[in-house]
């Protein structure tokens, strides 16, 4: 009589699941941490590529404006003229009877200028298009300072007779890139341009060194060439600048 073989265990199946299973298993275990990571990536890839193409040509002119910054005579950067021209002033703009007030830190002689009505003159007269910087006046003579990117512009006026003197001046147009660059004489638009510029450029740099922690194959030797490249800013500067 032949001896017949044991039935298979229901109960051991059940509790030694085959190698499928564990891989199945553990994959679902990680899934959520995974998905996010690709979510993470994605993300910084598109803030990457969108950001700096919208940001290209703001990029592109800072960049090369650091180069004739430091480098003017590169550039044709000594091309300056200045146009000198006079005229005459209303002599009533000049003294205005405005009774001092309490609450006015305005000099007194200062108060006497009709402002509004000078520099409207000057502008539509000379073409000035620069912004107003400075307004001075004592009891003789009268002072007016306009300053722009890479030009200004100088007004003298003798208060008694109304006749003054104007002295303009143009850099040329790497002076007036290189203005826009330092943000000098350039106004509060121009200012909110250049913060906007920092934090589009903090924006690129950051999404691309998050997507390098994504790459595997590139995350280490990519990290260590940022080192390398930090490394060698620092030590220049200490050597040679500080």
């Amino acid at each position: 009589m032949s001896r017949s073989s044991p039935l298979p265990s229901s109960i051991g199946e059940k509790s030694l699941p085959d190698d499928s299973q564990v891989a199945r298993s553990s994959v679902n275990a990680s899934l959520p941490g995974r998905k996010l990571r690709i979510k993470i990536a994605a993300f910084a890839r598109w803030v990457h590529i969108y950001f700096s193409m919208f940001g290209l040509i703001i990029v592109l002119f800072f960049s090369v404006t650091g180069l004739t910054l430091n480098h003017p005579d590169w550039f044709f950067g000594d091309l300056a003229r200045s146009t000198q021209d006079e005229g005459d002033l209303d002599v009533r703009w000049l003294h205005l009877d405005v009774p001092a007030s309490a609450s006015d830190d305005t000099d007194g002689e200062t108060r006497q200028i009709a402002k509004l009505e000078v520099i409207e003159h000057l502008r539509k007269t000379h073409g000035i298009r620069a912004a107003l910087s400075d307004l001075q006046a004592d009891e003789a003579e009268c002072t007016i300072s306009f300053k722009g990117p890479g030009t200004s512009a100088d007004v003298f006026i003798d208060r008694e007779s109304g006749h003054y003197t104007l002295t303009q001046s143009y850099q040329g147009f790497i002076a007036v890139i290189n203005d826009l660059h330092k943000g000098r004489d350039t106004g509060a638009v121009w200012s909110v341009v250049i913060d906007f510029s920092a934090v589009l450029l903090i924006v690129i740099s950051l999404s691309g060194l998050i997507l390098l922690l994504y790459i595997k194959r590139r995350r280490i030797p990519g990290l260590i060439t940022g080192l390398v490249g930090g490394a060698l800013v620092l030590a220049l500067y200490w050597i040679w600048t500080s």
